[in-house]
């Protein structure tokens, strides 16, 4: 490794070929490997030699299952898009292989950043600024040229939207997130970079969203409380404004509370939307 390559995971594993030189593979032939992600690229060390990728050369399909041929059963294993051939690897050695994978690919990169972009639903005059990339924890933190800093929890982020946009001259896709800052406002970050950035970025923050998701299904007057919440309706004011008891309202809180969607303030009556909450208004909100 050169000076400034750093490994970042060594575990043991397995991988195969799904697609090889754009041909589905009849036989998947499965190879025991030490898997290994360092800040520049994956290795893939066997028996029979060891195969090493720089991250620029990989990306992550959008659908896993449509990158590998219908007979193929993925198990929980990761593919990952070299060029016109699949490769899926399944690592023994990490509860979460994908998520790590991303990590590793955006270690310390610098990426196009544009922020504050939205405040409260209002777009900004923010510029593109490039900054350095670190999911630390489960904190991701940016830090720009000029000192400043950014950080958010990724468990806080909210929604996410991808699109391709124009940035300086050239067509790019755009990962933009929504989460709260250190004020407690609703943002978005808008996050841009190679292709090998973007999907990793879209994959981190999809599988969060997901993991968080076990949809559960909201009656009429939950998904009002929710609504009102996400509006600014005051907790206190809650009971008047949908029509309520106080203590009907204290149940759906202790619903939202379980499902995850609210955060209790005080002890009795006070709760504030998290990013799942604000996902679920939001969703509600567009289907009124």
């Amino acid at each position: 490794m050169s000076g400034d390559e750093r490994k970042l995971l060594d575990t043991s594993g397995d991988y195969c070929y799904a697609v090889k030189s754009g041909a589905e593979v009849p036989d998947p032939d499965w190879q025991s490997c030490r898997v290994i992600l360092t800040n520049k690229r994956l290795i893939l060390a066997s028996n029979g030699g060891k195969q090493a990728v720089a991250y620029e050369n990989i990306q992550l399909p959008g659908d896993p299952d449509d990158a590998v041929p219908d007979s193929f059963s993925l198990g929980g294993a990761t593919p990952l898009r070299i060029g016109d051939n699949v490769i899926v690897v399944d690592a023994t050695g990490v509860d979460d292989f994908q998520t790590e994978y991303c990590r590793a690919n955006l270690h310390g990169t610098v990426i196009l950043v544009k922020y504050p972009a939205v405040v409260g639903g209002v777009v900004q005059n923010a510029e593109w600024k490039k900054a350095r990339f670190r999911l630390a924890d489960d904190t991701v933190q940016l830090a720009f040229p000029d000192g400043d800093a950014v950080a958010f929890d990724v468990d806080d982020v909210g929604t996410l939207d991808v699109s391709t946009n124009d940035i300086k001259g050239k067509s790019r896709t755009v990962v933009k997130v929504e989460h709260t800052d250190a004020e407690d406002r609703s943002v978005e970050t808008h996050f841009s970079g190679t292709a090998s950035h973007t999907s990793a970025l879209q994959t981190l923050f999809e599988q969060v969203i997901e993991e968080r998701e076990e949809d559960y299904e909201l009656d009429e007057m939950e998904n009002q409380v929710l609504m009102a919440l996400y509006s600014g309706v005051s907790p206190f004011e809650m009971a008047d404004f949908v029509g309520l008891d106080v203590d009907e309202v204290e149940e759906i809180y202790n619903t939202l509370l379980d499902v995850g969607a609210v955060d209790k303030v005080r002890v009795r009556t006070e709760v504030s939307l998290n990013a799942y909450g604000r996902n679920l208004a939001s969703e509600a909100m567009s289907e009124q």
